[in-house]
């Protein structure tokens, strides 16, 4: 199998292949190896591969290891909101370009989500999990404009109807 069919039956980028066998997690017994004893797996030893050029030959056995990507938990940041509105259920920010609303691989803090945290504590909804705390709809970085929070998971239900039913006025300016 080329390696292209099999980044792509296990959604892998090339670039996380590359990276896994320069990190060293590639392992292979080659076929010349498995050929002198096929029947004594166990005895051979299997080679670290670091070339990411390094070309298969027919009959290798290529072990990989893929590390579990543990995502750290967002934690509140004092960062400044513009609060426009807030009570028990839900709190309305007025977002400002350039912030992004939650974290994300180059983006792991100075969120939204980390000032939220930060202004609410434990009172946002848990629907999203610990990475979109209370997150109903999301704005783009480079956007500008209000976005409402939910503080409690019935908030956040009703919310996210009223956004999937498209029954939220949303007006943009250009």
């Amino acid at each position: 199998m080329a390696q292209s069919e099999s980044v792509t039956e296990n959604n892998i980028s090339r670039s996380r292949v590359k990276q896994l066998i320069t990190d060293g997690e590639v392992k292979i017994i080659l076929a010349k190896n498995l050929a002198k004893t096929p029947t004594a797996s166990s005895s051979l030893m299997a080679q670290t591969i670091n070339d990411p050029s390094y070309r298969v030959k027919c009959g290798d056995q290529i072990f990989v290891l893929i590390p579990m990507v543990t995502e750290p938990v967002p934690v509140g940041q004092n960062i400044p909101l513009d609060v426009v509105y807030e009570d028990d259920q839900l709190i309305v920010i007025n977002k400002a370009a350039g912030m992004v609303v939650h974290p994300a691989p180059g983006n792991p803090d100075g969120t939204l989500v980390n000032a939220l945290i930060y202004h609410c504590g434990d009172s946002l909804s848990g629907i999203n999990g610990v990475k979109r705390p209370g997150i109903v709809h999301r704005i783009d970085k480079a956007t500008s404009g209000l976005m409402v929070a939910a503080k409690t998971d019935r908030a956040h239900n009703k919310l996210a109807k009223q956004f999937a039913k498209h029954s939220l006025e949303r007006a943009y300016l250009a």
